[in-house]
């Protein structure tokens, strides 16, 4: 068998340091090639990113604000898209390098390619670095100057609570909604929202109908006209309201109304408010959806609600087989809380008529959940006295003593507890529109009188949230620092700014609400156990991301973390 030798490579010197290599058309070596072509030439080693700081977006080419975050993706285009020259080679590969994020600077690293002669293509690696400015964006700008908005979103709910915008504050978060908002300013039924183009407040309008029974209407204001060109400028107004029917709430069904849904007991409890209400009897375990165009045709109130609570203590439960859903149907019997405990107070007794050891005996949708010695919450019916028409009309013998809604926990906030969760919330400045503050949050900002009052229906919020799976479910949690866990959460009143010392706020920058714990109270024995079965929350409900710093305000995170 023959071998035939391959053909043999040749090689050349160097033309400048005489290195051998295999020919090329400028027989220069790959060190020396660089030395003498720079393909960078042309592209700026330094350039500038534009930042507004109240809505923490960065401009994007041609004219577009872009919410981005630090070394995102999104940030990395807006920088490469800002680069000139950048179209005459080819880029391989880019990415950040890591730098203070107070110290203003992006720095990138950048792969690119280029043929500088007949089949010779040289790679070349260089940093660039960037500058942020700080400006303010068009939308920002408006907002400076008063009376510039185009379309302005009332949404009202006449309750003596704030449940319900704080529990619509996070929904609107999880989805985004408030992207296109330039001012958020609360009024003492609701909350004003503020924009720049009438798309973008119908937009709104139709969220809140997706997640809330509302019913809107809209009206328009002439600011001037054009006789020559037929053109005028208008400003619009929707008015949004929310039914005045929470979740838990007692509530008393028209009759006619009422049997028109499958003929339901007219005395239900409202157990889930979504873009309708759902209804259930406990002592039926009937439900109806109420969709929010039959509501409004025949509305009605709350006889009660969740401040009217009263806790009791289950002294006997008798699940039956009738289910539905999670709900079990089951005999109980039931006494208020401390009824047979020591008659050392004698004066409750007297005030009560002997009325406070008695017996109850009720159905109850929760069956499944509660055992003997267990607290509950419930509505007493007992020497109830509503203003309602309806309920007057029911028949006594078939009214119920009491209407159990929802199991206690008495002893979980007893002690000091950290949360390990957190929530956001729509950092705004207080005040009327454009004006400044030192206040965040959309809700809870005007204070005063109502500042104590709105830090109750929190606390309260956020017990709802530990407790009810489903709820937690539809909006975002996010893991609390190692840090904070450690030395317990920070007060309340940090949600509304604070006082004399709290720095100036970005708008929209998504501040961290962090849960207080109730105090102490006097004569509460600190060796009382936590339930067992407390539906806490778990790590895997949880969302990474919570203190990342945005560019402009990771100082007043910092300090408030």
């Amino acid at each position: 068998m023959d071998f035939t030798p391959g053909p043999a490579v040749h090689q050349i010197l160097c033309a400048d340091c005489g290195t051998p290599i295999t020919p090329n058309s400028a027989n220069l070596c790959v060190a020396c090639l660089r030395n003498s072509v720079d393909i960078t030439e042309g592209i700026p080693k330094q350039a500038s990113v534009s930042y507004c700081r109240n809505c923490e977006r960065f401009l994007s080419p041609p004219q577009t604000w872009t919410i981005a975050r630090p070394e995102s993706p999104e940030l990395l285009s807006i920088c490469l898209r800002k680069l000139k020259g950048l179209n005459k080679v080819r880029l391989t590969e880019a990415h950040f390098i890591w730098t203070e994020p107070h110290s203003k600077r992006l720095r990138l690293s950048i792969t690119i390619q280029k043929e500088v002669l007949t089949n010779t293509v040289l790679e070349q690696t260089f940093e660039l670095e960037y500058l942020v400015q700080h400006g303010q964006c068009s939308d920002c700008a408006k907002l400076a100057a008063k009376n510039t908005w185009k379309a302005l979103v009332q949404v009202r709910q006449k309750v003596p609570h704030k449940r319900t915008f704080l529990f619509l504050e996070q929904l609107i978060l999880k989805h985004g909604a408030q992207k296109d908002t330039i001012s958020v300013k609360e009024v003492k039924d609701g909350l004003d929202f503020f924009y720049s183009q009438r798309s973008h407040a119908i937009k709104m309008v139709e969220f809140l109908a997706s997640v809330v029974p509302v019913r809107s209407k809209s009206s328009e204001q002439l600011l001037s006209s054009d006789t020559h060109t037929n053109t005028a400028n208008y400003k619009f107004t929707y008015s949004v309201e929310i039914a005045p029917v929470c979740k838990d709430d007692l509530v008393c069904i028209p009759p006619k109304l009422a049997r028109a849904m499958s003929n339901i007991h007219p005395l239900t409890l409202c157990v889930r408010v979504g873009n309708s209400l759902q209804l259930l009897d406990p002592a039926t375990l009937q439900t109806a959806d109420l969709t929010s165009a039959a509501y409004w045709r025949t509305p009605f109130e709350s006889l009660a609600s969740v401040a009217d609570l009263v806790e009791f203590t289950v002294l006997d439960i008798e699940p039956s087989v009738r289910t539905r859903g999670k709900y079990v149907l089951a005999e109980a019997q039931v006494a208020l809380a401390g009824a047979f405990r020591s008659h050392s107070d004698e004066i409750m007794d007297e005030y009560d008529g002997g009325r406070a050891a008695q017996i109850f005996h009720t159905r109850t949708h929760l069956g499944a959940i509660l055992q003997p010695g267990d607290s509950v919450m419930g509505y007493h019916l007992t020497n109830a006295n509503f203003n309602s028409s309806d309920y007057t009309a029911l028949r006594a013998e078939h009214l119920p003593d009491v209407i159990l809604v929802k199991k206690a926990y008495p002893n979980r906030r007893k002690k000091s507890k950290a949360r390990n969760w957190r929530l956001r919330s729509i950092g705004k400045e207080a005040g009327e529109e454009g004006e400044t503050g030192a206040e965040r949050g959309i809700v809870g900002r005007m204070g005063g009188r109502d500042k104590r009052k709105i830090e109750e229906d929190y606390e309260m919020f956020l017990r709802e949230l530990e407790e009810d799976p489903e709820m937690r479910g539809v909006v975002n949690l996010y893991k609390a620092p190692m840090q904070d866990t450690q030395m317990g959460t920070l007060p309340v009143q940090r949600r509304s700014g604070g006082g004399k010392g709290s720095r100036h706020k970005a708008q929209f920058a998504m501040d961290v609400d962090a849960a207080e714990p109730e105090v102490d109270v006097a004569g509460v024995d600190d060796e009382d156990e936590d339930e067992a079965d407390f539906p806490e929350v778990q790590l895997d409900e949880l969302l990474e991301g919570f203190d990342e710093m945005t560019l402009g305000t990771g100082e007043d995170l910092n300090e408030d973390v």
